[in-house]
C-alpha cells in the first residue's frame, strides 16, 4: 500500500482524536461553570459539594494532559511521516 495513503488514513485518526479531547474539554469545562452557577441558583453554601468541583478540576487537569500528550503524538507522527519519506502536507499535520 501506498504510504502516503496510509499515512493520511494515520492522519485522519488522529485529527479526529485531537478535536475529541479538545471537545471534552469544553464539555467539562462547561459543566464546571453550570456546577458553579447551579450552587448559586440554589443558594447553597460555598462549601456545599466543594468535594465535586475538585473532583472536575481534577478531571479538567487530566484533560490538559491528554491534549498535551495528543501534541506530543501529533509531533512525533510528523516525524515518523519525513522518516519514511513522505513530504506531502497531511490537511493539518505539520
Amino acid at each position: 500500500m501506498d504510504k502516503a495513503f496510509v499515512a493520511q488514513r494515520v492522519a485522519k485518526k488522529l485529527f479526529t482524536t485531537e478535536a475529541a479531547v479538545d471537545g471534552a474539554m469544553v464539555e467539562a469545562a462547561e459543566l464546571l461553570s453550570e456546577m458553579l452557577k447551579a450552587r448559586k441558583d440554589v443558594n447553597a453554601s460555598l462549601v456545599f459539594a466543594d468535594d465535586v468541583q475538585v473532583k472536575m478540576m481534577e478531571a479538567i487537569r487530566a484533560l490538559s494532559e491528554a491534549r498535551s500528550a495528543m501534541v506530543g503524538v501529533h509531533n512525533e507522527l510528523n516525524d515518523a511521516k519525513l522518516r519514511l519519506g513522505i513530504r506531502t502536507k497531511m490537511d493539518g499535520m505539520d
